[in-house]
């Protein structure tokens, strides 16, 4: 009898290591199927920029760069990123009412609005900026109105929303060979218009067109999704009256996770602009093709995120804390073997794949992609704890950590761009992401201890 008792508790034993072993390798497989998708996308996107570079010039590029970056800064500055509280509320609505859809309606019916909201206020907000101080910055005329044409792209930028459905029903796949199919469009257009002696005018267009389209994609995917899902009829007629009270906390956190990602923003989106400002539009040029190859690897950690956030605010809301501290280790380690591994091939084959891919006057981009390795890393590990911060809803938290952060990067920024060009900036981002990292870890080590 007593044998018997632990050969079955032996056998409970093993079915719980293989439970989470098979958890593990699932999160892996999401991963794996948004990394692939991702790698792909931006080994082909960067096919895309070294097709324009080539055309353009390390000047004309750097003023598409410019135009890229500032829409881009404005975006990240002025968006929700919805889909942070909408995966968060929308984890607790599908855990607590499985056959409910009305609560699902209202919450993507609010996200949404706030996705068209933030669009619309980021397009006029970016084209006010510009008439009104770019006489004051310098910039001249043919600049301005390149700037403006591109800040069409602004209104399209309506992703929170899909974002979040594919994620809260892990639609992977979809994320991921969409982005391939807009980066394969982007190249085809970049090659049409180096065939045809396309100039600066005619590579802004395409850039706007592919960026344009891949947001399009992706709301077409979540719609698919969502009526398959039999919640896409009477989305847009769904109440918003007493959502606060259904979701306590709401506006609250869509608010600070919105403050954190303009704050971050300030110095992700508006480095290059920094750099240009500071130093010169060639500089610029070559700090941004630095960032392009730097984010290939950082994509990582956006990816992992998206697959780790959803599970993490699941297994916060089922109070399961052992599998939420070992989701949390597990894909830590992860990354940080992924980012020194990084570390190791940039530093011996980035030269040369540089000189070849846009030509022997972009080699000198090289250490900047070597340097911006470094903070990749630290951002990377960094990914993860903000990721189980906010599943745990102390958003506050990581408001406070990230605004330290970015004044860490600004106050170095500042002091080193004007001296070293655009090294100063790679250096102030290796500030950031330390500062960034240490004070989430230590918000981290709070939490309550793993369950048996």
């Amino acid at each position: 009898m007593a044998f018997r008792k632990k050969l079955f508790k032996k056998i409970g034993g093993l079915r719980q290591i293989l439970s989470r072993e098979k958890t593990m390798l699932e999160r892996l497989q999401s991963v794996a199927h948004l990394l692939t998708g991702n790698i792909l996308s931006s080994v082909i996107g960067l096919i895309g920029f070294a097709l324009t570079a080539r055309a353009l010039g390390p000047a004309g590029y750097g003023i598409l760069a410019l135009c890229f970056s500032y829409t881009r800064a404005v975006e990240r500055i002025v968006s929700f990123q919805s889909w942070q509280p909408l995966i968060k509320y929308g984890a607790h609505s599908l855990s607590d009412n499985a056959d409910d859809f009305k609560e699902m309606q209202s919450l993507l019916k609010f996200g949404l609005l706030l996705d068209v909201s933030a669009a619309l206020a980021g397009w006029l907000i970016a084209i006010l900026f510009i008439l009104l101080a770019s006489p004051w910055l310098g910039i001249s005329e043919d600049g301005a109105s390149l700037a403006i044409l591109y800040c069409t792209v602004l209104p399209f930028q309506v992703s929170g929303m899909p974002t979040a459905v594919l994620r809260l029903y892990g639609r992977f796949m979809a994320i991921a060979y969409g982005q391939v199919a807009t980066s394969v469009l982007r190249v085809a257009l970049c090659a049409i218009g180096v065939a045809t002696g396309a100039g600066l005018f005619e590579f802004t267009l395409i850039w706007m067109s592919a960026q344009i389209i891949g947001t399009l994609v992706l709301m077409l995917f979540a719609l698919a999704e969502l009526r398959r899902q039999g919640i896409l009829s009477g989305l847009l007629s769904a109440p918003l009256r007493g959502i606060t009270a259904r979701f306590p906390g709401l506006w609250k956190f869509a608010i600070s996770a919105n403050l954190s990602l303009t704050i971050r923003s300030s110095a992700n989106e508006l480095d290059t602009l920094l750099v240009g400002y500071l130093a010169d539009p060639t500089s610029a040029g070559l700090y941004h093709i630095a960032k392009r190859i730097g984010r290939i690897a950082q994509q990582a950690g956006v990816q992992v995120q998206a697959v780790l956030y959803p599970e993490l605010a699941r297994a916060w809301a089922a109070k399961a804390l052992g599998a939420f501290h070992r989701a949390v280790a597990q894909m830590q380690a992860l990354l940080l073997a992924c980012g020194l591994f990084l570390i190791g091939g940039l530093y011996l084959l980035i030269g040369p794949l540089l000189s070849w891919a846009a030509g022997p006057e972009f080699a000198a981009a090289g250490p900047l992609v070597i340097v911006q390795s470094i903070a990749v890393t630290m951002t990377l590990c960094g990914a993860v704890i903000r990721s189980a911060l906010l599943a745990m809803g102390r958003e506050n938290e990581i408001l406070r950590s990230v605004t330290i952060a970015a004044i860490g990067f600004h106050a170095t920024a500042f002091a080193l761009i004007p001296t070293i060009g655009a090294m100063g900036a790679n250096v102030a981002h290796i500030v950031m992401a330390s500062i960034w990292l240490s004070t989430m870890m230590l918000s981290y080590r709070r939490t309550p201890a793993p369950g048996p």
